[in-house]
């Protein structure tokens, strides 16, 4: 995620530099199409961070929700009298 966002960045400050370059040449250079490449590069950069973040919180609950079972199931074992033959509990 930080070099999704580092990306975004760099995207954003080359467009505005070539938006600043196209404003101070004295004969005219069409960067619009620079700079339009530039904000559709961002805008999957921005895409792909919005999933990753997405499948990071869904991993994270999942995790949750599999210490929280396993939890569960150790104190059922423990309630039923112990782990069954040849398991330790760790």
């Amino acid at each position: 995620r930080e070099s999704q966002v580092e990306l975004r960045e760099h995207i954003d400050s080359l467009a505005t530099e070539l938006c600043r370059i196209n404003e101070d040449q004295k004969v005219a250079l069409d960067l619009d199409p620079y700079v339009k490449k530039l904000l559709n590069a961002r805008r999957r950069v921005v895409l792909v961070n919005n999933i990753l973040q997405n499948a990071q919180e869904r991993l994270r609950r999942l995790n949750h929700s599999v210490a929280k079972e396993t939890v569960r199931r150790k104190a059922l074992l423990e309630a039923a009298g112990g782990y069954p033959h040849g398991l330790t509990g760790k």
